[in-house]
């Protein structure tokens, strides 16, 4: 094989290899993307979640209108077991697709579409007829939204409700080193909002409340050098090579 077509074929090789470094960039657009409009009043709103299928529930209900919740005195719980009462587990309910979930003595109940406080009035009418004055307190155990990006992939779950997107970034880690601030992606269902925290003007035209089920991306910064060393000092490699033969063959 000729030489000269041996050194070409090496130096496209040597050439390509700098194409094929790592890329860590997710959720990319072409230039006809349009993100998703949000209003003042809807950024603004606050709202409260609502029980939805295939959400996890934990119900817990007392008699005597929660009397043993306030308890100042501690003269009730002087009267129970108290390591047994701390070691016994907070089960889980599933809602299932059709919107009920099925709970002690009371059986299948409709829980879908409503919000906690509605939840726990409910449920109180149905354990009536079991309890003296019962006190029932329902709360969420997988209400969740996903930080991916520069932080690394986080499951922060929504322990409280009308979250913002800066608290949630906040319980991720904060903004690292390598994120880039004025690129951060809010995914909903078949909606992308772009959130901007690089001016204080962009971050109070963009914050918001997020949502169950939301995906928070914070873009990386493209940093040549620091992100791509391992490929640089390759391509390097090869083109030093690939000058060495190219003086020996001309030679």
């Amino acid at each position: 094989m000729n030489k000269y077509l041996i050194l070409i074929l090496f130096a496209g090789f040597s050439l390509g290899s700098c194409t094929a470094y790592k890329q860590n960039i997710m959720f990319s657009h072409d230039e006809n993307f349009q993100a998703a409009k949000l209003s003042a009043e809807a950024r603004a709103l606050e709202r409260n979640y609502t029980i939805q299928p295939n959400d996890l529930i934990q119900v817990k209900v007392y008699t005597k209108n929660g009397e043993m919740i306030i308890d100042p005195e501690y003269e009730l719980s002087k009267e129970l077991n108290t390591n047994n009462r701390q070691n016994r587990p907070d089960p889980e309910y599933l809602v299932r697709l059709n919107g009920y979930t099925y709970l002690p003595m009371v059986g299948d109940v409709e829980l879908a579409g409503l919000t906690l406080h509605e939840a726990d009035t409910k449920l109180k009418s149905l354990y009536d007829e079991f309890f003296i004055d019962p006190f029932v307190i329902t709360n969420y155990s997988n209400k969740r939204v996903t930080v991916l990006g520069a932080p690394g992939g986080k499951i922060i779950p929504l322990t409280n409700e009308n979250i913002t997107v800066a608290e949630v970034l906040a319980m991720a880690g904060g903004m690292q080193e390598n994120g880039n601030a004025e690129s951060i992606k809010l995914i909903r269902g078949d909606k992308t909002f772009l959130i901007d925290f690089s001016t204080i003007d962009a971050y109070y035209a963009t914050n918001q409340i997020v949502q169950p089920g939301d995906i928070v991306y914070i873009e990386p910064i493209k940093r040549l050098l620091r992100g791509n060393a391992v490929e640089i000092s390759v391509f390097l490699s090869l083109l030093t090579t690939t000058t060495t033969l190219l003086v020996l063959l001309l030679r």
